[in-house]
């Protein structure tokens, strides 16, 4: 059974970084694509970004380009999203997700963003 564990979020002012990670298991990690999703109070969830299992990676929307990246490590079975200049309207929960398992979430880990 697909697991995700979501971690490192918090509370940072506007211009900080956080690093999200999310541990994944009951899957062949590194042949699976993953992503990173995020949304908001009141909003859809909305993708942020993707990595394949051999690192190709695209970021979503253009709103966070340029900001958010997306890395993996398939020796340990982990996702990350590096978030710098953050703005107050990336405050969300942000969730990982495997693209060929869409039913699977974990419980998504919140990230706030004060002015």
């Amino acid at each position: 059974q697909v697991h995700l564990v979501e971690s490192g979020g918090g509370l940072v002012q506007a211009g900080g970084s956080l690093r999200l990670s999310c541990a994944a298991s009951g899957i062949i990690f590194r042949i699976n694509t993953m992503a990173w999703h995020r949304q908001a109070p009141g909003k859809q969830r909305e993708l942020v970004a993707v990595i394949t299992g051999g690192g190709y990676s695209t970021i979503h929307p253009d709103s966070v380009k340029g900001r958010f990246t997306i890395s993996r490590d398939n020796e340990k079975n982990m996702v990350y999203l590096q978030m710098n200049s953050l703005k107050p309207e990336d405050t969300a929960v942000y969730y990982c997700n495997v693209v060929s398992y869409p039913g699977y979430w974990g419980q998504g880990t919140q990230v706030t963003v004060s002015t």
